[in-house]
């Protein structure tokens, strides 16, 4: 007598939970996208995933979705070796990231366009270094061959290459498509080499000579670190922003940033700077406002961001928890520049309502706020199609709608108790 009473309990069981279980709330293993592992399963493209293995791009690619990749094979990539081996690291960068379009094509995608052609946006339009629109690329089709075609919007511009065909796609977060020939920016030499002598700037002089900066020279002596920034220089370059000794003045009595320890407040330190050169103009006109800092490379890809926009009239900077606003321009020769800002950066990963408290691999502090990340999707056979899916979800919500999940699921089961007992 008691299977037939359990089979219904069982089944009112399972109503019940999949009842508790919210419908919007995809359980999904998920993790960052490395654009690297992904291009290295193709030895074909080896030439060309060293070079943009070289960079910051996937570093800069890891919190995002919706990409497509258009990759130049060994055989084609040849010919420019000994070109794009000489030319400096900023304009290698910018070259590369010509190639990676802000969102999802599908190789159906790339057979609907029309032969007017459409405009896309490209990871080197966010740099804030492309001119006008020439961060974007034209997709193109030959209605007669089929033949799809890439180049730049200017009118006068030589570079065009044509797609050879899919290498991978993963729907609806990553394409790879090969290409015949690298795709060059307007207004970019491949023949030109890096001439420029290195600057040897005196960071700290700059400052003593900018006035108002002593706090923060104590503090980049002591730490260390502008070593490293000066060591750095004859790379992409650098842009610091840093406090006013008046800003220093104003941290509210409660902040901590002189009891952290040397490493947290080193991270701090590099949490002021940006990888690369911004003159003020390029800094004002941003599309992608985010930017990582030197403090992210240590730190984990997602973290330790700056966001810079600009706020009624002035160029502002946005830690999440500080709004500070750039007052002078303390030094400006490529490639460094140095700007004076009204505020002290404090990083939401240090100074937010949860600091962090896990650490990296080697006992170096890490931030608790994790970058977004990106499900993983099987591969579709070319020609597949249909609405992008959401897969991505801030850590926060997934961690609080798992916190839901087990509530519903323990008043689930109290009540089911409570009714086997009736």
């Amino acid at each position: 007598m008691m299977i037939p009473r359990m089979a219904p309990n069982l089944l009112f069981l399972s109503h019940f939970i999949l009842l508790a279980l919210p419908s919007t709330t995809p359980i999904l293993s998920v993790s960052s996208l490395d654009v690297t592992a992904v291009l290295s399963a193709f030895p074909e493209l080896s030439a060309f995933t060293a070079l943009v293995s070289g960079t910051t791009i996937p570093s800069d690619l890891a919190s995002r979705s919706s990409l497509t990749i258009l990759a130049v094979p060994n055989s084609f990539l040849s010919a420019s070796d000994d070109l794009t081996r000489h030319l400096p690291p900023t304009s290698l960068t910018d070259l590369l990231s010509y190639h990676v379009i802000l969102q999802y094509l599908s190789p159906s995608d790339l057979r609907k366009i029309l032969p007017s052609g459409s405009l896309l946006t490209t990871l080197f339009q966010t740099t804030g270094r492309a001119a006008s629109n020439f961060g974007s690329v034209n997709i193109t089709r030959d209605p007669s061959t089929n033949l799809v075609s890439v180049h730049s919007p200017a009118k006068f511009s030589p570079s065009n290459a044509t797609v050879l065909g899919l290498v991978k796609t993963m729907p609806y977060n990553l394409s790879i498509f090969s290409l015949n020939a690298l795709l060059v920016p307007y207004g970019t030499d491949l023949t030109a080499s890096e001439t420029r002598p290195t600057l040897n700037l005196n960071i700290t002089k700059a400052l003593i000579d900018g006035h108002d900066f002593n706090v923060a020279v104590s503090m980049l002596a002591a730490s260390g670190v502008v070593e490293e920034f000066e060591a750095d220089e004859g790379g992409a370059g650098l842009t610091l922003f840093v406090p006013t000794d008046t800003a220093f003045a104003e941290l509210p009595s409660s902040n901590s940033l002189q009891t952290l320890p040397a490493d947290k407040k080193s991270v701090v330190l590099k949490y002021h700077v940006l990888h690369s050169y911004y003159p003020l103009g390029s800094l004002e006109s941003m599309v992608n406002p985010l930017q990582p800092t030197l403090a992210t490379e240590d730190m984990g890809a997602g973290s330790f961001t700056l966001n810079i926009s600009r706020v009624n009239g002035s160029l502002a900077i946005d830690t999440g928890i500080v709004l500070a606003s750039v007052t002078q321009t303390v030094f400006d020769e490529n490639p460094v520049a140095i700007f004076g800002v009204s505020k002290v950066l404090l990083p939401r990963e240090y100074f937010g309502k949860n600091p962090s408290v896990s650490t990296k691999p080697g006992g170096t502090e890490m931030s608790s706020t994790l970058p977004p990340v990106v499900a993983p999707s099987p591969d579709s056979s070319p020609g597949y199609g249909g609405p992008p899916s959401h897969l991505t979800s801030p850590p926060g919500d997934i961690a609080g709608s798992t916190s839901n999940i087990v509530q519903r699921l323990i008043l689930c089961s109290c009540c089911i108790v409570a009714y086997l007992l009736i």
